[in-house]
């Protein structure tokens, strides 16, 4: 049986019993999964999808087009969009497509974890399959952390709330909300168990290289501030893999309509996960840049001028500076949930600038800048200070990670540093001239940061109950 049928099958039983239910439901056809390479091919789950929700609203890089805010019952992307803390968001998150695939997805790491040793085979592949499996659980539990509660704090964490752990295969629990460090401090020992047991180069590239593991465990490190510990970890995965797309040559060989790079051919990415499925790029203007990220782009920068258009009326308001992804995924897969190499070079350039080391920082800015901009404009000077140089870091990144999840965890992280926090500020409507416009922000510290977790959820755990101070209807 291969792995794709292996996970067909097991995603059918998890439609009817994924764990984020809490549901009493015998997993029927688990007799399917009984070795050790079964329980392996188990973990390479093709097609992942994270779908952001409305809460990608809540950045300063995306934008909605005026006709489906202005004249509209409010809802809550429009809610999210404008900003408007005092509205009920509670009573509109009736489900979270989100929330379910992530917990659908840690249901099946716990399967493997805790059922794999009881298969027959061989025992390294057993001991394989648990370590991806664990890796891929601190993926998932990661996400969650970074949407339902609030930004890593050393100060607050073992007392700010955080979500639920599932740490065994159990579809009868109903766990108890952990507090943010408890969620960090499980993500970071699944990283830790993992790592010695992982693979440089996987069989296929659904299951998590050695290369990933490190970036992963990088990036746990730089959300909690831990900058030596990142800068370590980010080395290491550039060695392993520090690939990327020289997107000015790309450019010249015809860029995606002459010279395709599907998912399976892009050296810069480190995981195959998708934001709605994989082809969800066929839809990318559904992601419109807003105004403020597309002007950050120079006409030099191929990022922008071979996968983004400000051109069709159908899908955005002309005039308003916005723009919006116009590239087939099988054109060109253009990663946004999944880690991927540029982000290991803005990680790196991140810890140096926070270590005053600006030159090495700067360095790593530049060395992905030649790839994707054409000229001098590519090289950037190095400045003076460390607010400078993180003012560069964050700015790369919102050109190099737009869509996803990226700003919006980067917005809530560095809002809890003076230096880097931000008031959203958004101008609305722009283009229409018949409704009145008006001035819309977001303070660093709104609660609107923290998602409320799903009606149907707490419904069925009354263990989980929110992150802030908003009222549950029932």
């Amino acid at each position: 049986m291969t792995f794709k049928t292996l996970a067909a099958a097991f995603v059918t039983l998890l439609v009817f019993s994924a764990c984020d239910k809490y549901l009493d439901i015998t997993p029927k056809g688990s007799q399917l999964v009984s070795t050790a390479q079964d329980y392996y091919d188990l973990v390479a789950y093709p097609n992942r999808g994270y779908p952001i929700n409305n809460f990608q609203y809540l950045v300063d890089d995306q934008y909605l087009k005026e006709s489906n805010v202005i004249g509209l019952t409010p809802n809550i992307n429009t809610i999210n969009f404008l900003f408007q803390e005092q509205e009920d968001r509670v009573s509109r998150i009736t489900a979270s497509s989100f929330y379910n695939q992530c917990y659908k997805y840690i249901a099946q790491w716990n399967m493997i974890i805790s059922l794999v040793d009881e298969s027959t085979g061989d025992s390294q592949l057993k001991t394989l399959a648990k370590a991806e499996a664990k890796m891929y659980r601190a993926f998932d539990y990661f996400h969650l952390i970074n949407v339902y509660a609030k930004a890593y704090d050393a100060n607050t964490a073992s007392q700010d709330g955080g979500v639920c752990i599932m740490d065994k295969y159990d579809l009868e629990a109903m766990p108890v909300k952990s507090t943010v460090q408890q969620v960090y401090d499980f993500i970071q020992k699944d990283i830790e168990d993992a790592l010695p047991h992982l693979q440089e180069k996987p069989t296929n590239p659904y299951h998590p290289s050695l290369a990933f593991a490190y970036a992963l465990k990088a990036k746990v490190h730089l959300f909690k501030r831990e900058i030596v510990e990142a800068q370590t970890a980010a080395e290491k995965a550039l060695q392993l893999n520090g690939q990327l797309i020289d997107l000015v040559q790309y450019e010249k060989l015809g860029g995606p309509s002459k010279t395709p790079i599907i998912a399976e051919n892009n050296p810069e990415v480190l995981s195959y996960m998708y934001v709605n499925g994989y082809t969800e790029m066929n839809f990318g203007y559904s992601y419109i840049l807003s105004p403020e990220l597309t002007s950050m782009f120079d006409k030099e920068d191929k990022r922008f001028s071979l996968f983004y258009t400000t051109s069709n009326a159908s899908f955005l308001d002309i005039g308003a500076g916005a723009s919006y992804y116009n590239v087939k995924y099988t054109a060109f897969f253009f990663p946004t949930v999944g880690l991927k190499t540029p982000e290991i070079y803005l990680m790196l350039a991140e810890c140096y600038a926070r270590q005053d080391q600006f030159a090495k920082a700067i360095n790593m800015l530049n060395t992905l800048r030649k790839t994707r901009i054409e000229g001098d404009k590519a090289i950037l000077a190095v400045p003076t200070t460390r607010k400078e140089v993180m003012n560069l870091v964050i700015n790369e990144r919102r050109r190099e990670l737009p869509i996803g999840y990226h700003r919006f965890f980067d917005l809530k992280r560095l809002n809890l540093e003076p230096d880097y926090a931000k008031t959203l500020v958004r101008v609305f409507p722009i283009v229409n001239k018949t409704v009145e416009q008006k001035t819309y922000t977001l303070a660093p510290n709104s609660r609107m940061y923290i998602i409320p977790f799903p009606l149907d959820a707490m419904k069925l755990n009354p263990n989980l109950r929110l992150n802030t101070d908003e009222t549950v209807p029932f």
